[in-house]
């Protein structure tokens, strides 16, 4: 009996050395990953890193992809991305107004006729208005009033007419521009060689300087009115210069 005591002693002895071997002693080892008995065969286990799903696809396509499925699925609005905007540029508009009213000074240099020593220098002042119905084409109306001295009584002329007028627009409100006016003239004082009144022509053209205002410019103008008075045909030269109100 004393001998079979002493042998299960050692048999015990001897399993619990074997099971104090079969677990490790460091808490590291204990931390090592272990193959499962519940992992399916040639699916990726708990311990390969590299098997297990990126949470940032390496192709940006897939990556906005993923990002778009998120954004649809919680409701909040799509990623606009980190570009910026490219720079606005703003340029200087002077902007185009349709009617134009001018008043201003004028010379006038009337030829009695085709004789350069019988003429007459008058100053006055005209006025016009023009409403553009294209960008390059308006209609023209202008009237002009004159005085001047003839024998030592007192003398005018009168101007009135109406036609197109086409105009270039340059930079910074310059405007170049050019006009036909047909119409008629009084002219005093009364003489016995025909009447007062005779049928005339203007034609010419000139530039309005518009600086840095928009509404307001300045115009220099140089026309040639035609007429016909005392049996023969008149052309006299008129320059004026004046402001132009735009609206």
């Amino acid at each position: 009996m004393r001998y079979v005591l002493a042998l299960i002693a050692t048999l015990g002895l001897s399993a619990s050395n074997a099971g104090s071997q079969a677990l490790p002693n460091s808490p590291l080892l204990l931390a090592q990953p272990f193959a499962s008995p519940f992992i399916v065969p040639n699916s990726p286990t708990a311990g390969d890193s590299h098997s297990l799903p990126s949470l940032y696809p390496e192709n940006p396509a897939s990556a906005k992809n993923a990002d778009m499925a998120l954004n649809a699925s919680t409701g909040s609005p799509a990623s606009t991305g980190s570009a910026d905007p490219e720079p606005q540029y703003v340029q200087g508009v002077y902007q185009k107004y349709a009617w134009q009213a001018y008043v201003g000074y004028t010379f006038f240099r009337f030829y009695e006729s085709s004789h350069p020593t019988l003429r007459e220098n008058q100053n006055g002042v005209n006025w016009s208005i023009v409403r553009y119905w294209k960008d390059w084409l308006g209609l023209d109306g202008e009237m002009s009033a004159t005085y001047g001295t003839q024998g030592g009584q007192d003398s005018w002329f009168l101007f009135g007419g109406g036609g197109p007028r086409f105009r270039w627009s340059g930079p910074r409100g310059l405007e170049l521009w050019g006009h036909a006016l047909f119409g008629g003239t009084h002219f005093t004082p009364q003489t016995a060689f025909g009447p007062q009144e005779a049928f005339a022509y203007e034609v010419g053209g000139g530039v309005d300087i518009g600086g840095h205002y928009k509404r307001w410019a300045v115009r220099l103008s140089g026309d040639m009115i035609g007429s016909h008075y005392f049996s023969t045909y008149q052309f006299s030269p008129k320059f004026s210069a004046g402001f132009v109100f735009k609206f």
